[in-house]
């Protein structure tokens, strides 16, 4: 990688924390990791300074309202931070000619199919959440057509809060628990999706090619396949009961399948995906090494 100098917004989320472990083994380039205190996305003019005043070369917003649930009642707040926020960046990048990943969801699927949805299938939002996400994707687009946009699923990290963390501590607390195994998809390590992210930055010319891409782990599972993994892996003993997702009603509707076609970033960035399990285990492995070294003070 030539030398750039890279923003990366939403920074103390798991990805942008995972970019930031990363960023030791780039030296030639110099990162900007900002979070709202820094540098509010929602302000145009606000981004439009810092990238003229820092030179920015390339940005990565990993900024966006997550709660899939809250979202159904904070509609206006989910619109800005998931449609406005990442259209200014773009108009920020385009006005510059930076390079802008854009990060996005498998939520932007209604989930109703049973084949991996590739970039070309048509997107049916179920909630407040996907639609702003599918609105934010657009109007990325329409601001700098230049844009690359990563759909990835079921994000999980040994940084922030996510769904292995919930479900060690859960099994650790009771001795049964119900988890959902009627919806499918893949869980990501947000470290391999920010490998394949530094990737796509540090093509060349010729081979950087904007679009939407997926990139999720390889293979399939459902969120009681996911659990039963963090268990064994984790070494704890507790029972996982498979319910259906109808028995545990939350505000927001789910997409059902969805599952990733990763064949286009595989073939035009030359990515090799990892099959969850093994990265599970990687992650796992750091956050056994965190609970030593707690320990061990």
């Amino acid at each position: 990688m030539n030398h750039m100098n890279i923003l990366v917004t939403g920074a103390k989320g798991q990805l942008g924390q995972e970019l930031k472990s990363l960023s030791a083994l780039h030296p030639k380039a110099t990162f900007y990791f900002t979070d709202v205190e820094d540098l509010d996305i929602l302000q145009l003019e606000q981004v439009q300074n810092f990238v003229v005043e820092h030179r920015i070369d390339a940005l990565i917003n990993c900024a966006a309202y997550t709660a899939v649930d809250k979202a159904e009642s904070e509609q206006e707040l989910c619109m800005q931070i998931n449609a406005i926020g990442p259209e200014n960046l773009a108009k920020a990048a385009a006005q510059v000619k930076a390079r802008f990943i854009h990060i996005s969801t498998d939520f932007v699927f209604n989930g109703n199919s049973y084949v991996p949805y590739t970039e070309m299938d048509a997107e049916d939002p179920l909630g407040v959440y996907g639609s702003t996400k599918l609105r934010g994707e657009k109007r990325v687009v329409q601001a700098y057509p230049q844009s690359v946009i990563l759909r990835t699923s079921w994000l999980y990290s040994s940084f922030g809060n996510n769904f292995v963390k919930t479900m060690l501590r859960l099994g650790k607390e009771r001795e049964q628990l119900g988890v959902i195994f009627d919806q499918v998809g893949t869980p990501t390590y947000a470290h391999d999706l920010a490998q394949a992210i530094m990737v796509i930055l540090g093509s060349d010319d010729e081979r950087y090619t904007p679009g939407i891409y997926h990139y999720s782990n390889e293979g399939v599972a459902s969120w009681y396949d996911f659990t039963k993994a963090i268990h064994e892996i984790g070494g704890v003993d507790c029972k996982v009961q498979p319910i259906l997702a109808e028995a545990y009603p939350l505000p927001a509707a789910r997409p059902h399948y969805s599952v990733l076609n990763k064949a286009k970033i595989k073939s035009i960035f030359s990515i090799e995906i990892p099959y969850w399990r093994e990265s599970l285990k990687k992650c796992m492995a750091l956050l056994n090494e965190e609970i030593e070294n707690k320990n061990n003070r």
